[in-house]
C-alpha cells in the first residue's frame, strides 16, 4: 500500500462511514499487524505505525525494522484486505452505537419498512430499528412507507451490528410529544415534573410554570384543545390528564385524582400513604375504571394513595384498634396511636420497622418480635380467608350469568336432568372470564378477637 493510498483509503471511510480518522488509522494498523502475524507466526513481536500526515509506514519486526518495500509488497494483500474491512466494521459498530447511546430516551421519526410477525422495522437514516410487540401500544397497526414515532429505548452490540429498540409505550414518548407541540416547554416556562402512563389507556401529567403569568394547564390544553388533541391523535386517543404541580401534597394529592373532588387528603408519613375521603358519589370516579385513575395518581405523587369515604375510615380505625389491643403485649393506648400513624391492617403492622414500634411504645426488641410474628400470622390468614371470599363470589358470579334471560339459579339447576347440567356448567360457566369476579382486599378489613 503507498501511502498517498493509504491517506485517500482513511478519508473516503471518515467521509461515508462518519468514523474518526485516528480510528481508520489504527484499523489499518492493526489489520496490517495480524497479516505479518498470520506471515511470521503469532509469537512474533511486530509494531506498525502509519504517518498521520503523509501516510508512511514504519514497522519493527523482534526488534529488527522492517523494509518499506517489505511492508508494501510481501503482506497478503487479499489478508490485509479482509482484516482491514473487518476493523473498519467494528469501528463503523462502534461509532453508530455510541451515536445512538447517547440519544436513548429521545423521540426519533421513521419509515416503516416491514411489518412481519408482529414487529415493525424502522428504517432511521443509516441504520435499521426495531419496534417490538411489547413495545407496542396496545391495538396499533402500522403500514408499509407509512411515518412512525418512538423513542429509542435500548442500544446494544450484537455481533457486528448494532440492535437498536424503539418503543412507544414509555413516559418518554409522551414527554417528547409535550415537548414538541407545545413551545412553553421547549423554551423552558413550562416544566413537565412527573408523568404516568398506562400506555393507550391514560396518561397523566404533572406541569408547573416559572411564569405566574402563563396557565401551565390551559398552555398544553390549546385554544379549544388544538395542542393536546394533536398529541392524542398521535398516541392513538390515549386520553391524557394535565394537573397543576405543586411541592405539598395536601395540594398534589387532590389534583392528581381530577377529576375527582376529594374532601380532606391523611398523609400517613411512616408508611409513605395517603388517605383520601370522598363522598359516596365520587368513590368511583376517584378510583376509576378498574382502578386506573387511583393508581396513575398514586405514581405520580409517588405515594400510595387509598380512596375511601369517612363511614369507610371510621369502621377501619375501630376495627384496627380493636384488632390490634387484642395482641397482647400491645396497649390500647399504642393501638391508637399506630392507627393515628396510618396502620389500618395486620398487614401493615406485619411490615412496620422495629425500631418505629419500639421508640413509639417503649417496648423491648423480644416484645416488637413477638407482636410482628402475631401480626404476620394474622395477616396470612386474613388472606386466606380474602381468597375464599373471591373464590365464592366467582362461583356466584358464574352462576348468575349462566342464563340471565331465565333467572336460572343454583335450585333450577339441581332440578335439571344430568346430561343439561354438565351441558351448562361445562359450557358457558367454563368459558367465563375471572375478571368477572369481585375482588376483594385483604387489607381492607382486620378480623375482631
Amino acid at each position: 500500500m503507498k501511502p498517498e493510498e493509504i491517506l485517500r483509503v482513511v478519508d473516503a471511510i471518515h467521509r461515508d462511514k462518519n468514523i474518526e480518522k485516528e480510528i481508520v488509522f489504527q484499523a489499518i494498523e492493526s489489520a496490517l499487524v495480524t497479516a505479518l502475524q498470520r506471515q511470521y507466526g503469532e509469537e512474533t513481536s511486530i509494531s506498525i505505525t502509519i504517518g498521520r500526515t503523509d501516510g508512511s509506514l514504519n514497522g519493527i519486526r523482534d526488534g529488527v525494522v522492517i523494509d518499506t518495500q517489505e511492508l508494501s509488497g510481501r503482506i497478503g494483500a487479499q489478508t490485509a484486505k479482509q482484516v482491514i474491512i473487518q476493523k473498519i466494521r467494528e469501528a463503523e459498530r462502534d461509532s453508530l452505537h455510541d451515536e445512538y447511546e447517547e440519544q436513548v430516551g429521545q423521540m426519533i421519526s421513521g419509515l416503516v419498512t416491514r411489518y412481519e410477525g408482529a414487529a415493525v422495522t424502522v428504517a432511521m437514516g443509516n441504520t435499521e430499528a426495531i419496534l417490538p410487540r411489547s413495545e407496542q401500544i396496545p391495538g396499533e397497526t402500522f403500514h408499509p412507507n407509512g411515518r412512525v414515532r418512538a423513542t429509542i429505548f435500548e442500544v446494544r452490540k450484537v455481533g457486528s451490528r448494532v440492535k437498536i429498540i424503539l418503543s412507544r409505550i414509555r413516559p418518554q414518548l409522551v414527554q417528547r410529544l409535550f415537548e414538541q407541540e407545545i413551545p412553553e416547554i421547549a423554551d423552558g416556562v413550562i416544566e413537565i415534573r412527573a408523568i404516568s402512563r398506562e400506555p393507550g389507556y391514560r396518561s397523566k401529567i404533572a406541569v408547573l410554570s416559572s411564569d405566574p403569568r402563563i396557565d401551565c394547564v390551559g398552555a398544553c390544553v390549546g385554544v379549544r384543545g388544538n395542542r393536546i388533541k394533536n398529541i392524542i391523535d398521535e398516541l392513538g386517543g390515549e386520553r391524557i390528564d394535565i394537573v397543576r404541580w405543586s411541592d405539598d401534597l395536601q395540594v398534589l394529592v387532590p389534583n392528581s385524582l381530577q377529576p375527582a373532588e376529594v374532601d380532606e387528603v391523611i398523609l400517613c408519613q411512616m408508611l409513605g400513604r395517603g388517605i383520601v375521603l370522598v363522598r359516596e358519589d365520587q368513590l368511583s370516579l376517584a378510583i376509576g375504571r378498574r382502578g386506573q385513575n387511583v393508581r396513575l395518581a398514586s405514581k405520580l405523587c409517588g405515594w400510595d394513595i387509598e380512596i375511601m369515604t369517612r363511614e369507610e375510615l371510621d369502621q377501619q380505625i375501630e376495627r384496627a384498634v380493636g384488632g390490634f389491643s387484642s395482641i397482647e403485649g400491645l396497649e390500647p393506648a399504642l393501638a391508637e396511636r399506630l392507627v393515628g400513624e396510618g396502620f389500618l391492617s395486620y398487614d401493615d403492622l406485619s411490615v412496620i420497622e422495629p425500631e418505629d414500634l419500639m421508640e413509639m411504645g417503649g417496648l423491648s426488641r423480644e416484645a416488637v418480635d413477638a407482636i410482628v410474628l402475631v401480626a404476620d400470622q394474622r395477616s396470612a390468614q386474613a388472606e386466606v380467608v380474602a381468597a375464599d371470599q373471591r373464590r365464592r363470589q366467582r362461583d356466584q358470579d358464574r352462576v348468575e350469568v349462566v342464563a340471565p334471560d331465565e333467572e336460572l339459579s343454583i335450585e333450577t339447576l339441581t332440578q335439571q336432568p344430568a346430561d343439561e347440567k354438565s351441558d351448562v356448567l361445562e359450557g358457558e360457566v367454563a368459558e367465563l372470564p375471572e375478571s368477572a369476579a369481585f375482588e376483594v382486599s385483604a387489607e381492607d378489613s382486620i378480623p375482631e378477637t
